[in-house]
């Protein structure tokens, strides 16, 4: 078949015998080849050569955000053959280091990975390259499927001989994880996502029953959706004490010595207290959306993703409630989560005011876009810098709860840039413009910013505003919206939360403080010097809170439930 050649923004795509020039007078180039075997159709998806000075675990799981990254170059490939050699040259795109001649001389372990990418067929008439997603959660260096090389050590000379990678490697699948008592794990095919698509989508959850379950098949229960980034299996939750032989493992970002430990026992805690007779009797639900895009899909119906607020609405969730023994009504359904979760639970609530009955929405990422981290998306020019007439200085991206900057907007939009170009890296800035903005029209998001340059487009601002904004919503729809809501909003975010989200929650709050007829009825609350995923405990601290999600939310949801369920509700068979 036909290799094509792809020449792509910071990237090149060169079959041996065909190289140009310019890639002929550089010397720093790597020659890759991938194993006859591993495939039979021509591949097509995101070259990386990664590349690391330490041997602590292979160079595809050392790129990172912080200041100790690995190092990664990355060029797009269409219609590869086995056999067929591509070149990654000198002008590779690459982070932290911008282009391969960038990389200083020295000793690097070095290994080659293929994410691979298939076509979709969209019902917007496009067809597009994509990683699928295949049960790890889009995580490109650990996608079934991928193709990888062994680990060798190289000496990088700039004047030096071609290095060559033979990928013989390839991912394996992973194991779906077991039904136990209190846990189900389930799947079920979209039509509405399949639709889209243009193939089969299926939606999955973990579902976490109530003590009780099979002895009470008279009792009908409340459903709580706790929104997050993708699971693997439910987390939090174990019915055994800590593994006693377990090597204690200390938290950096927490400064805490056997965090292992800690973490196995509050899950085990948490099941002590579940099947309490004072506990709560609901089911609670961890939903798997993961997407082409991303770990998860942001819960709402997008023009790049596709209706998934719809199917998680209408589908997916009456579908547990059936198998389950759901309630089935919107004052018997409750939303929370942290993070992306936050995001979710406020924003589903929004969207669906009828057939949810409140969320706690912790550490949401950003829900005012004049705060989207560090930049307004709305009068800022430049999201990578500040305005000056003089002096060039960056926008921070990370720092830690004494303020200290690990990370620039620039350089983690880089790192995007590199694993994935079209956002396509599997990344949380190119999700957002996945799931916000318009489809462009070679079928991908339309950037709100130029990935290089920083340099914002009003246009796609201006869309973002009017569908996702969420205080902006809020403000414009209140007069509709306000009656849905009194009483179901909840906000909580650590005032040094690492991605600067305070500052949005401080938008919404001066709006939510406004308004009237009726006012909103909620709460609003801040972590002092809490870093991100702080949940609204002012007791505990954040290595504790932060586990603790199911039990300091669920009295707090019951009490919403009792007190705001109609007067006909069941409120009776799942109280035993």
């Amino acid at each position: 078949m036909r290799t094509a050649l792809l020449f792509m923004l910071f990237g090149s795509f060169a079959i041996t015998g065909c190289t140009s020039k310019s890639e002929k007078e550089s010397t720093m180039e790597f020659q890759v080849t991938w194993e006859d075997g591993l495939a039979e159709a021509p591949q097509s998806g995101r070259l990386l050569i990664l590349l690391s000075t330490n041997s602590k675990e292979e160079p595809r799981f050392q790129i990172t955000d912080g200041h100790d990254t690995q190092i990664v170059f990355g060029m797009d490939v269409e219609n590869w053959n086995s056999g067929e050699t591509v070149v990654v040259g000198s002008e590779a795109f690459g982070y932290p280091y911008e282009k391969l001649a960038d990389l200083p001389e020295g000793e690097y372990y070095v290994q080659a990975l293929l994410n691979r990418y298939q076509t979709f067929n969209l019902s917007t008439g496009h067809a597009v390259l994509l990683p699928p997603e295949k049960g790890e959660g889009q995580q490109w260096n650990q996608k079934p499927g991928n193709f990888y090389s062994a680990v060798q050590k190289i000496s990088i000379k700039h004047s030096g001989e071609a290095i060559v990678i033979h990928m013989d490697k390839v991912i394996e699948d992973i194991p779906a994880p077991e039904d136990t008592k209190y846990i189900k794990h389930i799947k079920m095919k979209s039509e509405l996502l399949s639709k889209f698509w243009g193939e089969p989508v299926e939606l999955g959850a973990h579902v976490l029953l109530p003590e009780g379950f099979d002895e009470h098949p008279e009792a009908k229960y409340p459903v709580i959706i706790f929104h997050g980034h993708f699971p693997s299996d439910f987390g939090g939750f174990r019915t055994t004490p800590p593994d006693a032989d377990m090597e204690p493992v200390y938290s950096d970002r927490f400064g805490v010595e056997g965090y292992n430990i800690v973490e196995q026992q509050e899950a085990y805690d948490f099941y002590r207290q579940w099947i309490s007779p004072e506990f709560p009797r609901v089911i609670i639900v961890e939903i798997q959306h993961a997407n082409p895009y991303y770990d998860d899909s942001y819960a709402v119906n997008s023009a790049n993703l596709g209706p998934y607020g719809d199917a998680i609405t209408y589908e997916l969730i009456p579908h547990i409630e059936k198998q389950f023994r759901g309630i089935g009504e919107g004052w018997a359904r409750f939303l929370y989560g942290g993070s992306t979760g936050g995001w979710e639970a406020l924003a589903v609530q929004m969207f669906y005011p009828d057939e949810y009955n409140g969320c706690f929405a912790a550490c949401p990422d950003p829900i005012d876009f004049r705060a989207y981290c560090l930049v307004d998306i709305y009068k800022d020019k430049n999201a990578y810098f500040y305005e000056s007439e003089h002096k060039k200085l960056e926008r921070p991206g990370f720092r830690n709860n004494l303020g200290q900057v690990s990370a620039t907007l620039r350089s983690m939009n880089y790192k995007e840039l590199a694993l994935g170009t079209k956002g396509r890296s599997g990344q949380q800035w190119d999700i957002w413009e996945a799931v916000y903005s318009p489809q462009g029209s070679d079928g991908y998001p339309k950037r709100l910013w130029d990935k290089y340059t920083g340099e914002i487009d009003p246009d796609v601002a201006a869309y973002w505003k009017e569908n996702y904004d969420l205080r902006y919503i809020l403000e414009r729809d209140w007069a509709k919206l306000g009656p849905k809501l009194k009483g179901k909003i909840n906000i909580y975010c650590g005032d040094m939360d690492n991605y600067y989200l305070n500052n949005a929650v401080y938008l919404m709050e001066d709006f939510l403080e406004t308004t009237k007829n009726p006012p909103f009825d909620g709460e609003v609350d801040y972590g002092d010097r809490a870093e991100h995923c702080w949940n609204g405990d002012q007791e505990n601290p954040i290595w504790i809170s932060r586990l603790r999600y199911n039990t300091f939310y669920l009295p707090k949801i019951m009490d919403r439930i009792q007190k705001s369920a109609p007067s006909d509700a069941d409120l009776t068979s799942w109280r035993y």
